[in-house]
């Protein structure tokens, strides 16, 4: 589906200044967080959201995982099940 609906919100300077530099940290653009809001909000019917920052330890896996450090690939449930038996 063509993305082609525009949102238009005022916010204060130094808050868009400041949530960006957090949605940055998680890897997230200023749309991208918009149409997860949005998608939760149709999907929950509901207000939605906790996203929070990984502390150290979680940020080191989730960026390892990301390079393929310490990853398992399997093709399907048995093959995991025998990879973890391993």
């Amino acid at each position: 589906m063509s993305k082609a609906a525009f949102i238009r919100a005022r916010v204060e300077p130094q808050l868009k200044v400041n949530a960006e530099h957090i949605l940055s940290e998680l890897g997230i653009t200023p749309t991208q967080a918009i149409t997860m809001l949005y998608s939760r909000i149709v999907r929950e019917y509901e207000w939605p959201l906790e996203l929070k920052i990984p502390n150290a330890k979680t940020a080191r896996a989730i960026r390892e995982a990301r390079k393929g450090k310490g990853v398992t690939i399997c093709k399907n449930v048995d093959d995991l099940f025998k990879k973890l038996k391993k």
